[in-house]
């Protein structure tokens, strides 16, 4: 139903598009082959078979995309001269299992207090799969750009969802993957990969966060930069009270904010990235005005948004 929306059309008529997906192509929450339902395995890897068929039949993806009986490789990289390249992740199909899931359901997402969680620090849990990992070090290490965006599907600054003392994770993200996340930016510390950007979305929220190492400790470097796009039309689930109520918990969250519905709309040259945070007025009246809400910047060689 979504491609018969003249609007959506035009859209993919007029400009070049980069896909990746998240987990409702197929079922809310699914970890590689296990899903959030109890369903026999057989089923579910049909299920998803199928899924993963209609996404690429509807989708701008490359003939080597087709999928296979064994999934569908995705992951890719898109180079937009020595100016960006966009690293294109697949944060689902081959993530281990959340940890810690609800004592009523089979898998998924779980809020937790990660001192009752010791599960979520294993280090042997990985987010991407080991494949997917290592050929986003080699592609980083190789990389000619002057920015590197790592699209991926949800926000990657830590958030602590525990007002006061302790912290709460949300298991689904990369807070459910600390260790796998914690990998990666040190990564990009380590090899000094020029101008690093997160994209990220699935929160229904505007956030625009400094990525660290060590979200812990205040004095820890900023390792890149972050910006995750609210939703198109859906609404959050969280109000926005308790979206601010979360900020100072989360100091490395520049701002956050789930009343409005919307995009982020970047423009990048060799010296700056600068975002808008789009903001529609309505969703439901074709005509809505649509205005910026918040715009920041990242200088070239300075990893770290500012207010603009």
């Amino acid at each position: 139903l979504y491609k018969t929306d003249p609007d959506l059309q035009a859209a993919h008529a007029a400009y070049p598009w980069i896909c990746t997906w998240d987990d409702h192509e197929v079922a809310n929450d699914y970890a590689a082959d296990q899903p959030d339902e109890d369903v026999p395995l057989e089923e579910w890897v049909a299920r998803r078979l199928v899924a993963y068929k209609a996404y690429y039949e509807h989708m701008p993806l490359r003939e080597r995309m087709r999928p296979t009986a064994s999934g569908m490789r995705i992951y890719a990289q898109m180079g937009w001269g020595a100016l960006a390249r966009f690293f294109i992740l697949d944060g689902r199909q081959y993530r281990s299992p959340q940890a810690c899931p609800r004592p009523d359901r089979k898998g998924g997402s779980n809020t937790v207090d990660i001192a009752a969680c010791p599960q979520l620090f294993n280090p042997e849990r990985t987010m991407l799969g080991r494949l997917q990992e290592r050929w986003l070090e080699t592609a980083l290490e190789l990389t000619p750009a002057r920015w590197n965006i790592i699209t991926q599907q949800t926000l990657m600054a830590q958030l602590d969802q525990q007002p006061g003392p302790g912290r709460q994770a949300w298991t689904d993200g990369w807070d459910g993957y600390p260790a796998a996340r914690r990998k990666l930016l040190d990564f990009l510390a380590a090899r000094k990969t020029p101008n690093p950007v997160v994209i990220g979305g699935d929160t229904h929220t505007f956030y625009v966060a400094d990525l660290k190492s060590d979200f812990d400790q205040p004095r820890s470097p900023v390792v890149a930069s972050e910006f995750v796009g609210t939703s198109i039309s859906a609404q959050s689930s969280w109000t926005p009270e308790r979206v601010a109520q979360l900020l100072p918990e989360n100091p490395h969250i520049k701002f956050a904010d789930n009343r409005h519905r919307g995009y982020v709309r970047v423009e990048v040259t060799p010296r700056q990235w600068r975002a808008e945070l789009r903001a529609m007025e309505s969703v439901q009246k074709p005509d809505a005005a649509c205005n910026t809400l918040a715009s920041f910047v990242v200088d070239d060689g300075k990893p770290g948004p500012r207010r603009a």
